[in-house]
């Protein structure tokens, strides 16, 4: 069985926001990228755990993004791809990330396609679903659990309320989120190994974007905070009221 793993590039969790050209674009300077965590610490882990347990044959990686996103790729084959393809092309808009990936394999064959159930940044959570849809495959969203034998996959997802079991014929996309993998990190070894694996760089088909950012807004600042004597209930309970408006 065939793995291919999507890898999307998102800014830190730490990293500070500044926006440039009247808030239509993010200013890049300054922040730090990382691998998607959803990418990272679930789709991939798990894909590699199904290749160690002798499940898969191959784990490659993919990424849609411009030069400045292959330490990310490279990152994901320490951890233990076999081979990363990096699609060079640009763009924010779900549509055509999504087809671009699926553009490169309709001809490359894969049997099991794993993602993060969204990405940290945009949090759009599209990218799998219009996959599955624009390769014509069955696809499982919120994934806590994939087990695959023969020519099926079995994935317990999380559902409103509870969870669900469902089989399912290969191939498929399927979306993890936590629980389906333990995370782990690349060891000296894989750092140096992802350095000579293969990269390959594939150029971009012809996508028209379905969607454009017309303008981005930072959060609102957080209000400072008022110490109440525990002595002073009544301002407490007036502040409640009439500030927090909680009561």
């Amino acid at each position: 069985m065939k793995i291919l793993v999507c890898i999307s590039q998102v800014p830190d969790t730490s990293t500070k926001i500044m926006l440039e050209n009247n808030n239509t674009a993010i200013n890049n300077q300054g922040v730090t990228y990382i691998i998607n965590p959803y990418d990272e610490w679930y789709a991939l882990i798990r894909a590699l755990e199904l290749k160690e347990s002798g499940t898969a044959t191959d784990v490659h990686l993919i990424t849609v993004g411009k030069a400045n996103t292959e330490q990310i790729i490279r990152k994901a084959l320490a951890l233990g791809g076999d081979e990363a393809i990096r699609i060079d092309a640009d763009s924010n808009d779900p549509y055509e990330t999504a087809s671009q990936i699926a553009g490169y394999v309709k001809s490359a064959g894969y049997d099991l396609i794993l993602c993060g159930k969204e990405s940290i940044d945009y949090n759009n959570g599209a990218v799998g679903a219009m996959l599955a849809e624009l390769l014509d495959m069955d696809y499982i969203g919120f994934a806590t659990d994939i087990q695959a034998e023969g020519d099926l996959v079995t994935v317990k997802r999380e559902i409103e309320g509870g969870e669900e079991t469902v089989t399912c014929n290969l191939p498929v996309v399927v979306a993890c989120q936590k629980g389906v993998a333990e995370a782990r990190i690349p060891n000296m070894r894989g750092i140096m190994a992802a350095r000579t694996r293969p990269l390959k760089v594939v150029a971009p088909i012809a996508v028209d974007s379905v969607t454009s950012i017309l303008s981005y807004e930072l959060p609102p600042a957080k209000a400072g905070v008022k110490l109440v004597s525990p002595d002073d209930m009544d301002e407490l309970v007036e502040l409640l009221h009439s500030e927090a408006k909680v009561i």
